[in-house]
């Protein structure tokens, strides 16, 4: 399988309507004086097909679960000089704020190569699915995961629904739904609820499911192993 960070060139439909996007939001921006640098395309995001940079998303999970990593040969030096001024992202993960849950380590990537965006639970809300069309309709990614992780907090605290401080039960209703088809199981849950959020994805946002329509991007959920590094899709 290629190495999605060496696609071979091509030019598409969305490729052009990016242009053209680049420059309407490009010069509103300058007319309300903001300063908004938009990303060209990049070659290593239109040779794969989103099944493909799937694929190659987990062969990075395989390398890391098998101790032989990749990513801690890139020198780092030249990859900060070289995502200084733009991003070339080739997949998106949205994943839970835990930390035992780091997405480039877990894919055997490095700088630039995900756009990942955490929330405890990784569910979506309004402002995690700006983020994410940002990286479909601009950057360009291909494929998009929602990750649950096994034993996570905060569909436990969900399941419970016990008095907590501050604001952590507003995370209860985002992750209910997964509840109420687990039958109290705290991995089907998890598993559920990542299901959940993927569909979420596909559905509420328009950007994100003409990206789908259009055989551009492919959505899918799945579940990271705590105890074994895997990562299997839902």
């Amino acid at each position: 399988m290629s190495d999605p960070m060496q696609m071979p060139s091509g030019v598409s439909r969305r490729h052009i309507l990016h242009k053209i996007v680049s420059v309407v939001i490009a010069g509103a921006a300058a007319q309300a004086g903001i300063g908004l640098p938009l990303p060209e395309r990049s070659d290593a995001q239109r040779g794969l097909s989103p099944e493909e940079v799937l694929h190659n998303l987990l062969a990075g999970n395989q390398r890391m679960v098998a101790n032989r990593p990749t990513s801690i040969e890139h020198d780092l030096a030249i990859l900060r000089e070289h995502t200084v001024d733009k991003q070339e992202p080739f997949a998106a993960v949205l994943a839970c704020a835990d930390s035992r849950v780091p997405v480039e380590l877990i894919f055997d990537q490095t700088i630039g190569h995900i756009f990942v965006t955490r929330v405890a639970g990784n569910m979506v809300t309004p402002e995690v699915i700006a983020g994410l069309e940002y990286a479909v309709a601009v950057l360009g990614i291909k494929a998009l995961l929602v990750l649950g992780h096994r034993g996570c907090g905060a569909v436990k605290a969900a399941m419970h629904a016990k008095a907590v401080p501050g604001q952590i039960s507003a995370l209860y209703p985002h992750l209910q739904p997964g509840v109420e088809r687990s039958g109290g199981n705290l991995e089907k849950t998890v598993e559920a609820n990542a299901r959940i959020q993927a569909d979420l994805l596909r559905t509420s946002s328009t950007v994100i499911r003409d990206a789908i329509k259009a055989g551009e991007l492919k959505v899918e959920a799945a579940v990271y192993d705590l105890a074994t590094g895997k990562v299997t899709v839902s």
